[in-house]
């Protein structure tokens, strides 16, 4: 795990060595054992480096192929590089590493290498002869790829923060990027919250020649062509079980120490089970430990961590450690988010523990079915007698329904009652909403026509997503907008703060190929993810199956009304004060929440004051 950096400037008047150090500086959290530069005139290439596999000096990066035409920067790791290696034994290797194993693939087989990558990966690769640069990122968007282009120069980076420190690129809010933050608390791919910069999407590559820039898609989650699963259900979880221990064993290789996060949920619990079978060694867990039972999940982690006899580390945290933590985790956020500071706590007390790779079982709720919304979707998709109702008789009902609803879920009611019909592109992006498309309206000053980068891929894939299974069209919605652009993103920022490597097994890319075409009758959660449970039994205890789900339900909303009542006006009127969203409008959330009347979400606010302080840090 990395960070990388880059410029190209047209003109080979140009110099951009002067630049890259800056940009490197930037992301030096990313990569904190080797820093390193490659400039030629106008073109620079830069890295920070974690070291992970091969930890040599004759891994460090830039890399040069064996011939001196190809170099390349690269974040992330490939699973099967030794496979591959092998298939490649004329290429005359000095690294043991799956840096070197990228270009001798990409010299060997060209762009087509990527689909031989069972990995999470963002790389660019210089060609000194064509005088080109190819770039890439991973199927399932784990690692970040960021660019700024203006017809004049290119600049990459694995974070926004590098392209802002060339001094380079213009510091100016994108409004469609704003407005999508306030829907999502994020801002999906392609875009960014800075004009001009913006991002590979998963499953993206890219070659730029002679200043020109031109990007293609090199595997999509929801397919063009249908496939079936074929064999019954005893078959499918043989299969299923089969694919994640294969996702969990490639995942161990690492030269150094290496474990796993431990909730003592369904996800997490399967991982460590796995790992235990496949490791061939005892291996080390750890948990978050709290003194207030209602968020602590310790017995059920310790139930877990007996039973595959780990090395176990519990950490003990105070609900307060998090409020201490919060200046630095706002620091750590290279784009803003609605959350992620569970993340960054997380990370830090691993790191502390002495573990630099760790697994996680993040991605088993969206590939089955563990979100309340799967059920709701197929609730939706079942009711084709409300879908008959004219549109504006089901808005006035929903208009009656909502009066006595909090105004969020209002919103949100109304949004869906009016939609077309039940499929995913007209439903789906209302259920992750923040603020509705009228609140959007009232505190930007205007809603755009254009539909939001969300929903706008839901529409371009939408004949290949209605393909597959009820279950799976909700999973490919929120793999490709929540996860991907929320949950990963935080991920990846939260823990690379720390020079932490997380790797995420459920979204190895053939296991999540194979479960999206699995027919809902199989995948139907009539209990919490019942087929990944049953695939796996009998390794899971049924006290962690069958447990109230808690997480980290922190009392956010509590402490913005007391601990952080003054850090939160300070940031909004500081924010109002910028005359770029609607003062009267955040003033009046703001009522509304310390009234507590109709009872707001706090992340409805909290994403006002996280992008007032990541304007203060980043744009200002």
């Amino acid at each position: 795990m990395c960070g990388i950096a880059g410029i190209i400037w047209n003109s080979e008047e140009k110099q951009a060595g002067a630049t890259i150090g800056r940009m490197t500086d930037a992301i030096a959290h990313r990569g904190p054992n080797a820093e390193g530069h490659w400039v030629e005139g106008p073109v620079a290439l830069g890295h920070r480096r974690l070291s992970i596999i091969d930890l040599s000096t004759e891994a460090n990066q830039p890399l040069w192929d064996a011939t001196g035409r190809y170099a390349i920067v690269f974040n992330g790791e490939i699973y099967n590089f030794s496979a591959i290696r092998e298939e490649l034994s004329g290429y005359p290797f000095r690294t043991k590493g799956d840096t070197e194993v990228i270009l001798a693939a990409f010299q060997r087989w060209g762009e087509s290498c990527l689909h031989r990558f069972f990995g999470m990966f963002a790389f660019a690769i210089w060609d000194k002869q064509e005088r080109q640069l190819f770039m890439a990122r991973d199927r399932m968007g784990i690692k970040p790829f960021y660019y700024f282009h203006d017809g004049e120069k290119f600049l990459f980076g694995s974070e926004i923060r590098a392209l802002l420190a060339s001094g380079l690129v213009p510091k100016e809010i994108d409004p469609q990027g704003l407005q999508d933050y306030l829907s999502y608390q994020t801002v999906h791919a392609p875009r960014s919250l800075v004009q001009q910069v913006f991002q590979l999407r998963p499953g993206e590559c890219a070659t730029l020649k002679d200043g020109r820039l031109n990007i293609k898609t090199w595997w999509k989650l929801a397919p063009d062509e249908k496939r079936e699963v074929a064999g019954d259900y005893e078959t499918i979880k043989k299969e299923v079980r089969e694919l994640l221990l294969r996702a969990v064993e490639r995942r161990l290789v690492s030269d150094v120490p290496l474990g796993a996060f431990l909730s003592g949920g369904i996800d997490s619990s399967a991982v460590v089970a796995l790992m235990s079978e496949t490791a061939g060694r005892q291996v080390d867990t750890f948990s978050v430990v709290f003194e207030e039972p209602r968020f602590d999940e310790s017995y059920y982690a310790n139930l877990v961590a007996k039973r595959f006899n780990t090395r176990h580390h519990p950490m003990l945290l105070k609900a307060t450690d998090f409020l201490d933590a919060l200046p630095d985790a706002l620091r750590a956020m290279d784009a803003p988010s609605g959350d992620g500071v569970n993340t960054y706590v997380v990370s830090k007390v691993t790191k502390e523990a002495g573990v630099t790779v760790a697994l996680s079982g993040l991605g088993g709720d969206e590939l089955f079915a563990g979100y309340s919304h799967f059920l709701y979707f197929l609730k939706l998709n079942r009711a084709g007698f409300f879908w008959r109702i004219p549109r504006w008789l089901r808005l006035g009902g929903a208009m009656a329904g909502g009066s006595l609803m909090k105004r969020h879920q209002k919103g949100r009611l109304l949004e869906i009652a009016g939609a077309a019909g039940p499929a995913i592109a007209e439903v789906y992006p209302a259920m992750r909403k923040l603020l509705s498309r009228e609140e959007i309206r009232q505190v930007a000053g205007r809603s755009s026509d254009q539909y939001p980068d969300a929903v706008q891929f839901l529409l371009r894939q939408d004949a290949a997503i209605h393909q597959l299974p009820l279950l799976s069209q909700l999973s490919v919605a929120d793999i490709s907008t929540y996860t991907q652009n929320v949950l990963l993103k935080d991920t990846d920022q939260m823990s690379m703060a720390h020079a932490l490597e997380v790797r995420v097994p459920f979204f190895d890319h053939a296991l999540v190929e194979y479960v999206l075409q699995i027919p809902d009758s199989f995948k139907y959660p009539t209990y919490p993810k019942k087929l990944l449970v049953e695939s796996l039994h009998p390794l899971l205890p049924d006290e962690v199956v069958f447990r109230e789900k808690k997480g980290f339900d922190l009392p956010w909303k509590i402490w913005l009304k007391t601990d952080l009542r003054a850090f939160c006006e300070e940031r909004l009127a500081s924010l109002s004060a910028r005359n770029i969203l609607n003062e009267a409008f955040i003033a009046d959330l703001w009522r509304q929440f310390l009234s507590g009347r109709n009872d707001n979400l706090w992340s409805r606010i909290w994403i006002f004051v996280v992008l007032e302080d990541w304007l203060r840090q980043n744009m200002d």
